[in-house]
């Protein structure tokens, strides 16, 4: 059977994009390879047409993964009519983000599993950060310069990450919503405070 030109690229990313959606939601030891594929109706024996391991989807689905929730949260500041900031942190320490794990920010879905990945995965995760502390310095106020741009651009995301993360690891809602009303209480006094 003959495929139209680009049709092996095309389930490539059919395949990352939902790997990402999958690790982001499960962790990735959780997900295998059988049931992601399933997922997107192929067989086991496809999958080893597009990747020589599973550590090399999870590496390019961590990478996609990021860099998608980047460009969602540049847009969503480029929409925001001069509250950058303010868009980032309320966007990101919201419900609606702590509650979709699967299409949110690959740091906090994964961070704690990043740790135990080959230098390989936890590089690409590192470009990733990278993406994101840059999103958050473009949001930061002109008073803020230099060095110390990153470095606060850093610490912002350090916050906003662990305040989602224990958002999501407790079992009482209203302790969740108190976690993120707090998070995005100290996200935005660490940025005014520059």
């Amino acid at each position: 059977m003959r495929y139209e030109k680009g049709h092996k690229e095309q389930t490539r990313q059919k395949i990352v994009e939902a790997a990402s959606e999958r690790f982001r939601a499960d962790g990735i030891d959780a997900v295998g390879v059988v049931s992601l594929m399933n997922d997107v109706g192929l067989t086991q024996g496809g999958f080893y047409n597009h990747f020589g391991s599973k550590e090399d989807l999870v590496r390019e689905s961590v990478a996609n993964g990021a860099t998608s929730a980047a460009e969602r949260m540049a847009a969503r500041i480029a929409a925001s009519r001069g509250e950058g900031y303010r868009t980032l942190v309320n966007g990101y320490l919201s419900a609606e983000h702590r509650d979709h794990p699967e299409t949110g920010c690959v740091a906090a879905a994964l961070s704690a599993e990043m740790g135990r990945r080959p230098v390989e995965t936890r590089a690409a995760f590192t470009e990733g950060f990278g993406e994101m502390v840059e999103v958050i310095a473009g949001t930061l106020p002109d008073a803020v310069r230099g060095k110390r741009r990153r470095t606060l651009s850093m610490a912002v995301f350090a916050s906003m990450v662990g305040s989602l993360s224990l958002s999501r690891a407790v079992a009482e809602p209203a302790l969740s919503d108190e976690i993120l009303a707090l998070g995005r209480q100290s996200a935005l006094e660490l940025i005014e405070a520059g």
